[in-house]
């Protein structure tokens, strides 16, 4: 995941100590985590964080102060970070106008929290609220999406939805059970059991071309397994087939930017990994783009497969010396 920027990570160091204070009785980490729309982990280092932040004099009763029972947190020491935010006009009016246009969105979840919002933003905004002019939205494809998605999540529906495979580049057809949305990196995943592969599987909301909500109800198996987005999005099958390569120096980069096992030095600069994947088309698209700079290992079906496409290739293009083909039209 990509790292929070500055001004990210201060908005929220400033927010979580009024909202742990107005919940002295402690609030679960999950809860926090999901109020705040962060990682658990993320949330945790920015607790640790706070926890050096306070008064000029950075003594005993200075410092914020936080309790950590079981699962919960609580604040018990604010040093003075107590005072909630105060709106100014321009900026109540700016939220008047952003939830009105967000109460306008089809399928929005918790509808009645932003209601509630929208009451108490334009108590503040007083009169200017009233002037404020309805504004017209566009809503483009990712986000009807999301909003049919939310929809079947609420309605306990199954969902039926045309999405694009990049690895394999084709347009497949599923029903899914809808078990939850992720944002991960400014993207949302929709997490759903997959009735035609009977597994549960991460479909991206952008490679979503169309989806409706069906009738019938979502009947998911029981007990299933879900993803722990904190250990990364990709998580290989137990027991998918191992890839080992041979990396020269430039293709090093493929140990940082893939979840790779049993990472090993050459000697002259380069690894010796494995990919665990299921998808072998995947893995052949991999070694080729990275052309000498990586050597097939294991399986050996594989190393294979990937010396025939490079032949295929260069069947394509003219011996040396001679012109291209062409043809008459």
């Amino acid at each position: 995941m990509s790292a929070p920027t500055t001004t990210e990570r201060m908005t929220r160091l400033l927010s979580l100590v009024p909202y742990l204070t107005a919940r002295p009785e402690g609030v679960p980490l999950a809860e926090v985590a999901r109020d705040f729309a962060v990682p658990e982990r993320q949330l945790r280092r920015d607790l640790e964080l706070l926890w050096m932040c306070g008064l000029p004099g950075y003594g005993p009763g200075d410092l914020i102060d936080l309790a950590f029972e079981g699962d919960r947190v609580r604040v018990t020491s604010t040093a003075g970070l107590v005072r909630p935010l105060r709106l100014t006009t321009d900026e109540a009016v700016a939220l008047v106008v952003a939830l009105r246009a967000l109460l306008a969105l089809p399928g929005l979840a918790e509808r009645e929290a932003v209601g509630s919002a929208l009451a108490k933003v334009s108590a503040v905004a007083g009169h200017a609220a009233e002037q404020v002019t309805p504004v017209a939205l566009s809503v483009d494809a990712r986000e009807q999406a999301l909003a049919v998605v939310r929809e079947g999540l609420e309605r306990r529906r199954a969902l039926h939805l045309h999405y694009y495979v990049p690895t394999r580049d084709e347009r497949t057809e599923r029903t899914v059970d809808p078990l939850r949305l992720h944002l991960v990196d400014g993207r949302w995943y929709l997490e759903a059991w997959s009735r035609e592969v009977a597994a549960v599987r991460l479909f991206r909301l952008d490679r979503i071309d169309d989806v409706r909500v069906l009738d019938e109800p979502s009947a998911p198996p029981p007990g299933l397994h879900l993803r722990d987005v904190d250990a990364g999005l990709y998580q290989p099958e137990p027991g998918s087939p191992v890839v080992r390569l041979r990396l020269s120096r430039t293709a090093r980069w493929v140990a940082e930017y893939y979840p790779v096992e049993d990472v090993r030095e050459t000697g002259d600069g380069g690894l010796r990994v494995a990919v665990r994947t299921a998808d072998m088309a995947w893995a052949r698209r991999l070694v080729a783009s990275l052309g000498g700079a990586a050597t097939v290992e294991e399986p050996a079906g594989l190393a294979a497969a990937v010396a025939a496409d490079a032949r295929a290739a260069l069947t394509r293009y003219p011996a040396a010396g001679q012109p291209p083909s062409t043809s008459a039209h």
